[in-house]
């Protein structure tokens, strides 16, 4: 394959990603990379304003897109009903028992909860293939129980990777190629035909963006892709996630430059929390307390939750709301709690207006379809426009929030990002920890807090001053408590050292590390 370097494939993959599969790729990377790369520049240059005192706001240059009156294209119906979605990872066994949940919609996610090995990158293409044709079975290998799709099964969309990680396994004319482009291609190439034979289109979670010039790059990538293979317009239909601070200041915008594909915007909370703290990391006065007690009830995030509801609405395209992370307890008090939080929050963004919401464990599906399937009238909210609302202004959406920072809290995102690393690099990005379904976001909140409670110098309620030093004597003895909790084997066997390495190494860098991701990558094969 002319400028193509790939590991060799083994069947059923060499089967699935021909020829005529790796041309396309080729043609897109050639055609879309070096604007990608510019967009990467543009956002660096964007950070380094806020590194200087600039604080995030409204384009005034686009003003005109935000004030004019339009509509993204009419939603398909099968898009139209995600009142309860799942998300999770690609291995087999996840795919077939979240397609048989008891709900609308399930993200594959190639991104955030899965760690992107070359083996489980290429298994998860398959495994969605299989899904598409839904001929799918799996057998545990321990249990030698048998896994297969029910008539039925959710609705299918597939999250790609962000515009920012490479996929260090395949060369286009010798240079690393975009990740994203990666999944993107070989999903629609392996599964377009099935998916319009069957009626419906082919969907796409976007995460990450920053920028509606990023949104434009995607919807020229969706155009360039159905005029290749003769595809209408709006084969391809895409939700975006607005999980970055940049990107809640763009909402109007980056619907605009994707009228012709976009069907709705999804409140990626955790995601938002990192990207908050990410952002401003430079602004002593916007420091966040705890991750435990920032949630969607903070001012800044609730404001958030409201803009993308009435944003959305007035657009014509749904507002999706954000993932519920806890993991039912097996203790029935306990679960009771957890259940109450659970719907506590999901009320709280019905009531908002959000047209469905994200699970990331089966058993909450029964409590959250309480809230956003029995508590809806109809498929959605799009009736609700918020018209009377106060405007909500950068003001708003920039709001510190109040709580404490402590030691527990501190000690708790030690273990949590400790625990995350050393699963990710082992091939595994989906990880439940002390009750919580943890993925990438929710361990780079972690980090990134102490990093920034180190450069501010901040006090916790142990009186304590947040240096390097405090967090180098907190991780080794976290580490021991971690080490006993796992035991020598999983330690020695799961790449807990490097990972400890890792966590102190980015945690104690005088400039803050973008995405733990990126050194992580290079420790995984």
């Amino acid at each position: 394959m002319n400028g193509l370097k790939l590991p060799k494939l083994e069947q059923p993959a060499a089967g699935l990603i021909n020829q005529n599969c790796q041309q396309f790729l080729v043609d897109l990377v050639r055609n879309f990379r070096p604007k990608l790369e510019q967009l990467l520049v543009n956002r660096q240059q964007r950070q380094q304003q806020i590194d200087h005192g600039a604080l995030p706001d409204f384009a005034p240059e686009t003003q005109a897109i935000r004030d004019s009156d339009w509509q993204v294209a009419t939603l398909p119906k099968d898009l139209t009903k995600r009142r309860l979605e799942i998300t999770g990872p690609v291995d087999r066994k996840m795919v077939i028992n979240a397609l048989n949940a008891n709900v609308d919609c399930y993200m594959a996610d190639f991104e955030d909860s899965q760690s992107p090995t070359w083996e489980g990158v290429i298994q998860g293409q398959i495994n969605l293939f299989d899904a598409n044709t839904g001929h799918m079975t799996y057998t545990d290998p321990t249990s030698n129980k048998r896994y297969q799709l029910n008539e039925n099964p959710a609705l299918l969309i597939a999250r790609v990777r962000g515009l920012h990680l490479p996929e260090k396994h395949v060369l286009v004319d010798g240079t690393v190629i975009p990740g994203c482009l990666f999944d993107f291609a070989v999903y629609f190439y392996l599964n377009y035909q099935q998916r319009v034979a069957n009626g419906t289109g082919v969907y796409y979670y976007l995460p990450k963006l920053e920028h509606s010039s990023e949104a434009q790059w995607w919807a020229d990538v969706f155009t360039f892709t159905e005029n290749y293979f003769q595809q209408p317009r709006g084969t391809i239909r895409a939700t975006v996630l607005i999980e970055t601070l940049p990107a809640v200041f763009q909402m109007d915008e980056i619907l605009y430059a994707m009228r012709d594909h976009i069907v709705a915007l999804n409140c990626g909370r955790w995601d938002y929390i990192f990207s908050y703290i990410k952002t401003l990391k430079n602004h002593a006065d916007r420091v966040l307390p705890d991750r435990q007690v920032v949630t969607m009830s903070q001012p800044f995030l609730n404001a958030y939750s409201r803009l993308l509801v009435k944003t959305c609405h007035k657009r014509g395209a749904l507002a999706m709301g954000g993932m519920a992370a806890f993991i039912p307890s097996k203790d029935p008090a306990e679960n009771a709690t957890i259940l109450a939080k659970v719907k506590a929050d999901k009320e709280l963004e019905r009531n908002n207006g959000h047209d469905g919401t994200w699970i990331a464990h089966p058993g909450l599906a029964d409590t959250v379809r309480e809230v956003f399937v029995d508590g809806l009238d109809g498929d959605n909210q799009l009736h609700v426009l918020r018209e009377n609302d106060a405007p909500i202004t950068a003001a708003d959406l920039l709001e510190p929030s109040s709580g404490e920072r402590t030691e527990a809290g501190m000690r708790t995102n030690i273990r949590v990002a400790l625990q995350y690393i050393a699963a990710w690099i082992s091939g595994k990005g989906c990880v439940p920890i002390y009750g919580l379904m943890e993925d990438a976001a929710t361990a780079e909140i972690s980090r990134t807090s102490i990093w920034q409670w180190i450069k501010h110098g901040k006090t916790l309620d142990n009186g304590e001053v947040v240096t390097k030093d405090l967090f180098r004597t907190y991780l080794q003895q976290e580490a021991r408590v971690v080490r006993n909790e796992v035991g020598e084997q999983r330690w020695e066997n799961e790449n807990f050292a490097t990972a400890k390495q890792l966590l102190e190494d980015i945690t104690t860098a005088d400039d803050l590390v973008e995405f733990l991701t990126l050194p992580g990558y290079e420790l995984i094969q």
